[in-house]
């Protein structure tokens, strides 16, 4: 539940202060006619991530022919690519993106093609909807026992924290650091994101594409997998009672190389860069 509410709250996070950088815009120019284009795109990205989960659902029966775990290590590896490669973009281009998108409004402005102030919302919405959706397929795909309507409950309290915080932020909310927001959540996921890669491994160890290593510790009697505790923490940080060496090593191993190749790095300067954003009036 944890982990689905972290994933919800960031994904849900970015898509409403996008779609709140284009509000803004719009009533700041004097152009709060098109606020229908917004609405309509917003909507229509929403619910092509909706259909794309189905669709992913019903696509996932006949692939578990192939085998389980399987399929369950690929989803895995996959949840890890995208995520990690999502941290790195947001890493690297944030501060541009406000500026990007309010100079795309411009130009769909001064051509009148004002089915691209849609298209913006759209892509931005849609894409942040099937990062969320992969991101989720990785976690159930990671966990051992079934969570009941948890993980359902935690991703619908996650997208509603993050519509409260993108209302807030542009309805005077000032006391709300977004760049402090994207910081401590970007920890998380690095964790989140170990944990997945973990697993993966695990997945691999018990198809007997790497080899079998001795468990390295079982603190099980203290703190088991299959307790709201465990479960807690194996979503939030990949927690294990009685991991491999290989799980163990891979899940060190990812929060190094990737920890300093996001973080060990500066981070180049937008050429206008974007400041924090301003309370809608």
């Amino acid at each position: 539940m944890a982990a689905t509410f972290v994933v919800t709250l960031r994904e849900g996070f970015e898509a409403a202060l996008l779609l709140g950088i284009v509000y803004t815009f719009l009533d700041k120019s004097g152009m709060r006619q098109h606020f229908g284009y917004v609405t309509a795109g917003g909507a229509l990205g929403f619910a092509a991530s909706v259909v794309m989960g189905i669709v992913l659902s019903f696509a996932s029966g006949p692939l578990l022919d192939l085998g389980p775990d399987l399929i369950a290590a690929v989803v895995i590896f996959v949840a890890v690519a995208v995520l990690t490669w999502h941290g790195w973009w947001m890493g690297q281009h944030a501060r541009a993106i406000r500026g990007d998108v309010e100079r795309k409004i411009e130009e769909a402005h001064a051509t009148r093609r004002l089915w691209a102030i849609g298209l913006i919302a759209f892509t931005g919405v849609f894409r942040e909807g099937a990062e969320t959706i992969l991101f989720l397929w990785g976690l159930m795909a990671q966990a051992t026992v079934a969570g009941g309507w948890s993980p359902l409950v935690g991703g619908m309290l996650g997208v509603s924290a993050a519509a409260a915080l993108g209302w807030a932020i542009f309805h005077g909310g000032r006391r709300l650091s977004v760049r402090r927001f994207f910081a401590v959540t970007s920890a998380v996921l690095l964790f989140l994101a170990a944990g997945l890669f973990s697993a993966g491994l695990g997945k691999l160890e018990a198809l007997g594409v790497l080899p079998q290593s001795e468990t390295l510790w079982d603190t099980s009697f203290l703190i088991g997998d299959e307790g709201f505790v465990g479960g807690l923490l194996a979503g939030l940080i990949g927690y294990r009672a009685r991991p491999s060496q290989i799980e163990v090593a891979g899940y060190v191993l990812y929060l190094l190389v990737i920890g300093i190749w996001m973080y060990g790095r500066p981070v180049p300067r937008a050429e206008h860069p974007s400041r924090e954003i301003p309370a809608a009036r």
